[in-house]
């Protein structure tokens, strides 16, 4: 391991706390499945967020037009069948046999009114950027939609298994608005009710055309704090909790009725410099915070080992990854240098940050920045808030933001797109040059072009520091004994996936 700085070194053998022995009640088998969540969903509506506490409630009550399977495969779900008819268009078959939860039956139109809702600029999806080389979506026929993109797009299937169908008629009829605090989707959960700051209830869709769910009822409920998640769990107040870390696994492994479930993830995580705001429009002081950052430590001293460095933002299962691409090295003592040359210390820094977020690394990567010479100030905000402040126009948006990033495409498109991409809201870059390389990646089919582009672009990462890699993150879950689920790189919690033992 790189050396370290015994402060930083010290702030995190604090912060590791040693695992606890405790007994659970058994579980018991039931219906009704409780999931514990972080935060509350920040919306229901599935074109306004895709974070993952929202992600988790609302895929169980919308269907999209593909899916991955758990290995990671694209396969049919609402279209049973897609053909290219050139470079530009693409045409889907629909399933004939879907329902909305309101007994109205699910239409080509429905699926070409959603496409066509996402990549309205006036709807200002957060998604937006993952959609917009999509021009138009159209019924072409009964059961058809045909697709056309702004030239070739060979990541479209991957970023439309993120594309939920919603009812056109509701929508039109309620508003967004309202859609979004009672929506109503074809999938195998249908939304009961919203307790603001509470929880979230659905209940089986028992005339899904695909696999039901196992439970006749499912609450999502928002539990900030990690330690009572993992208590809710061991008292069999909780059937599956989310957003575990290493020190509460092992609690958990030492628990009667009780299991990790994890995996490897497509998701980075990452710190997001912000080139908009004074200091970090000057180069040299991004440098300093790339120097200042030890990823081993991280891995080694917090994440129990689950997760593994990251060179770049992608993992080496994306499209576009760069092999041996060389980071700015762990060197505290020319980040120092570069402080002083810059006068940057004099500045204090706005970190943004949510709860649903592991805050040890937070206090960890502050702690790191503050030994070099930074002055960093924490800004804790609920997950709603955090997301409005780093989807703000760049000189409003934090110095500094922490982040866990998937587009659950494998492909980095995905991913730089939406974060580097002036036309992106995640963005607070502004580069004609970075511009342009991801609007070629996008643009072409061939395959060694595209990957010309992205070396270019995570050289630009590695060596301009918009934003540092930190690590690829493992998912870790708690569970109940009798639970048998298989989580997913790209962080899917299919309630109908999921079997119940006795």
């Amino acid at each position: 391991m790189a050396r370290i700085r015994r402060s930083a070194a010290a702030f995190l053998m604090a912060l590791g706390l040693g695992a606890a022995s405790l007994t659970a009640l058994p579980a018991i088998a039931k219906d009704a499945f409780v999931v514990d969540l972080v935060n509350e969903p920040s919306s229901l509506d599935p074109h306004k967020q895709w974070n993952p506490d929202s992600y988790y409630v609302y895929r169980n009550i919308f269907d999209n037009l593909v899916t991955r399977d758990n290995a990671g495969t694209i396969g049919p779900e609402l279209a049973t069948k897609w053909e290219y008819t050139s470079d530009t268009e693409v045409v889907f078959t629909i399933r004939d046999d879907v329902t909305f939860h309101d007994g109205t039956k699910l239409t080509a139109e429905d699926v070409a009114f959603s496409v066509n809702r996402i990549i309205n600029p006036a709807f200002k999806s957060p998604q937006l950027g993952q959609f917009n080389k999509i021009l138009s979506a159209e019924a072409t026929g009964p059961t058809e939609v045909t697709l056309k993109t702004d030239g070739p797009y060979p990541v479209l299937l991957a970023q439309l298994v993120k594309l939920s169908v919603v009812p056109k008629h509701v929508v039109e009829t309620v508003g967004d608005d309202a859609f979004n605090a009672a929506p109503v989707g074809s999938g195998p959960y249908k939304f009961v009710s919203w307790t603001r700051g509470s929880a979230v209830a659905l209940a089986r869709n028992d005339a899904y055309w695909g696999t039901k769910g196992p439970f006749a009822t499912a609450d999502f409920r928002a539990v900030p704090d990690a330690a009572t998640r993992v208590a809710d769990l061991q008292s069999a107040n909780a059937d599956l909790v989310v957003t575990i870390d290493a020190d509460q696994a092992a609690q958990i492994k030492v628990s009667a009725g009780a299991q990790v479930l994890t995996t490897l993830t497509e998701r980075i995580g990452y710190l997001k410099l912000n080139p908009a705001r004074a200091p970090f429009d000057n180069i040299k002081v991004r440098q300093a915070v790339a120097h200042a950052i030890d990823r081993q430590l991280i891995v080694e001293g917090l994440l129990g080992g689950y997760d593994k460095p990251a060179s770049q933002m992608a993992s080496a299962s994306y499209f576009g990854f760069v092999e041996g691409l060389e980071n700015l090295p762990y060197d505290p003592e020319k980040s120092k240098a570069l402080i002083a040359e810059t006068g940057a210390g004099n500045a204090t820094l706005a970190f943004a940050t949510s709860p649903v977020f592991d805050q040890r690394i937070v206090q960890a990567l502050a702690q790191m920045l503050t030994d070099v010479g930074f002055k960093v100030e924490i800004e804790l905000t609920d997950m709603a808030a955090y997301l409005k402040r780093v989807q703000s126009e760049p000189a409003q948006q934090p110095h500094m933001a922490f982040g866990r990033w998937s587009c659950a495409c494998q492909g980095v498109d995905g991913v730089l797109f939406s974060l580097l991409h002036s036309s992106s809201s995640w963005s607070s870059v502004r580069s004609a040059e970075i511009d342009k390389l991801l609007e070629a990646a996008r643009n072409t089919l061939d395959a060694s072009e595209r990957m010309k582009a992205y070396t270019e672009v995570a050289k630009f990462v590695a060596t301009d520091v918009p934003m540092l890699p930190l690590y690829e993150a493992a998912v870790l879950y708690g569970g109940s004994d009798k639970l048998v689920w298989q989580p997913t790189a790209n962080e899917s919690m299919f309630l109908n996936r999921m079997t119940w033992k006795d």
